[in-house]
């Protein structure tokens, strides 16, 4: 890389937001870009994006980062996004066959309850290493077809494409020249088998999936093709990485190190720990490949949480502090639940499109109890902050069956990390301590850290010189052993939302 090429625009495509961060020579972000995006419900349950909006939103953020910094001056684009989002589209034209259903859909739970039914799910969480759920994108991705005529026939042909949000932005990036996903994303789908490394037959039958309408796999870390025909934006600039976003933040923490246990805060979470092989015998808990670097492959025992960041903007909406600019609205989440002692024994259970790991129960909704005369708006805001915090704790707690689970620290990011009560209760809850990385981009971070490994030919040692600081919250261990009481009542009411008894 060049002296005057050495700036990544790595892109952090999620669910609320897509946005574009510049990232200098060192790996510290010097310009950032972002523009909201929007869901759509249409139905309970159901959970959808305009597939165009996220494909205008990232081009326009990447633009807009490219003219901050000057185009003579970037090497290289890397791609994060949101996992388990199911996009298909016509082949010729590219128009996509309906909206993008994204990961926190459950109109495929009937489909999945089937599957069940069949005795299927011990041999699709072997080949796969994920529990049956409409979360994953393999049963979104038979719903697309079906929504169409003649899709499933199509499809066969050749004229459809189905992919997750990595290979819809290359895609569109490259004007239908390159139809790539990664390891990462791939490993999402319920489609991929983790020990040979390539879509398995077993699962596109169960899933009725046709081959020819995936992309093929490619590492993480590599070239994945060049920008063509895009405003705002010169072509011929390499993609040198693409990787769901929980797993490029994993990356960006501490480059898989042992023990660092990964927790992004967004509109849900994802908990993830690296580990050796995709050996993995505990029902409720994934088991994926975190990313190829293009030398490797890294694997990761995982939990996903549908409703966390969620949950507070949800309870935030019902006691009216969602009109407040956003500045004055993370002072008072920050506020509210330091000003009362407990929540007067609320529990807020968002189960609120049904509940993920350790439970997955997609029929579960959402449910507060506890509630008496003397609850007020800072006890309800406490409850959804304190949600978080116990379902994080449920995950790592099924995490510890595993024989080469560690936990040393909790490494956080993203959103709701920036309020420093709900960091210690974490800290507190778990008796560990909790690592906030400086830098808010991390998944764009990780993306653009495997963009750099690419173009620079570095190894992981190479690599440590470019990761962020994080802050420090240390455990009370005293409140600890409190919060151990509070965490058993929360799952008294967690029973409460749970469909299968």
């Amino acid at each position: 890389m060049s002296a005057t090429k050495e700036i990544v625009i790595a892109l952090d495509e999620g669910t609320t937001n897509a946005k574009a961060v510049a990232l200098d020579g060192k790996g510290r972000v010097i310009a950032k870009f972002s523009h909201p995006l929007s869901i759509q419900t249409p139905r309970a349950g159901w959970v959808e994006q305009s597939g165009e909006a996220l494909i205008d939103a990232s081009i326009d953020m990447i633009a807009k980062a490219i003219a901050h910094v000057g185009a003579e001056n970037v090497a290289a684009l890397a791609i994060s996004n949101q996992r388990e989002t199911a996009v298909g589209w016509y082949r010729n034209s590219g128009t996509p066959l309906n909206s993008a259903i994204t990961w926190q859909c459950s109109r495929t739970a009937d489909v999945c309850e089937r599957i069940r039914r069949s005795d299927l799910e011990k041999t699709i969480k072997t080949a796969t290493g994920l529990p049956v759920a409409p979360l994953f994108s393999g049963s979104k991705m038979r719903w697309l077809l079906e929504s169409v005529p003649n899709g499933p026939a199509l499809a066969e042909q050749g004229e459809i494409c189905l992919g997750t949000v990595d290979s819809w932005l290359l895609w569109n990036f490259t004007q239908g020249e390159s139809f790539f996903c990664d390891y990462s994303n791939a490993a999402r789908t319920q489609l991929f088998n983790l020990n040979d490394g390539d879509w398995d037959d077993t699962m596109l039958n169960i899933f009725q999936i046709p081959r020819m309408a995936l992309p093929d796999v490619k590492p993480s870390s590599g070239l994945f093709g060049y920008t063509k025909g895009l405003k705002g934006i010169p072509d011929g600039l390499p993609i040198m990485s693409m990787i769901g976003d929980s797993h490029a933040a994993l990356f960006g923490h501490a480059l898989g190190e042992a023990g660092c246990v990964k927790a992004t805060y967004g509109t849900g979470s994802s908990v993830m720990a690296p580990v050796k092989s995709a050996q993995c015998d505990i029902p409720s808990l994934a088991t994926t490949i975190a990313w190829h670097d293009g030398e490797q492959t890294v694997y990761a025992l995982e939990g996903n949480i549908p409703h966390t960041g969620d949950a507070v903007a949800w309870m935030a909406d019902c006691t009216g502090l969602s009109g407040l600019p956003s500045k004055e609205l993370e002072q008072e989440l920050n506020a509210l639940p330091a000003s009362v002692e407990s929540t007067l024994g609320v529990y807020f259970v968002p189960a609120l499109t049904g509940l993920g790991a350790p439970w997955w129960d997609e029929n579960a909704r959402g449910v507060i109890c506890g509630l008496s005369r003397g609850v007020e708006r800072a006890h309800l805001i406490r409850a959804a902050l304190e949600s978080i915090t116990y379902q994080i704790a449920d995950v790592i707690e099924a995490m510890r069956e595993h024989d080469d689970f560690t936990l040393t620290a909790l490494m956080v990011d993203g959103g709701p990390t920036k309020n420093d009560w709900l960091m210690q209760y974490q800290a507190d809850l778990l008796g560990c301590p909790v690592m906030r990385s400086d830098i808010p981009e991390l998944s764009a971070i990780g993306a653009g850290l495997l963009a750099r490994k690419a173009i620079g030919h570095m190894s992981l040692d190479d690599m440590k010189a470019y990761l962020a600081d994080h802050g420090e919250f240390h455990p009370d261990m005293e409140r600890h052993q409190r919060l151990q009481t509070r965490w058993h009542e929360w799952r008294n009411a967690v029973e409460r939302t749970l469909w299968r008894q």
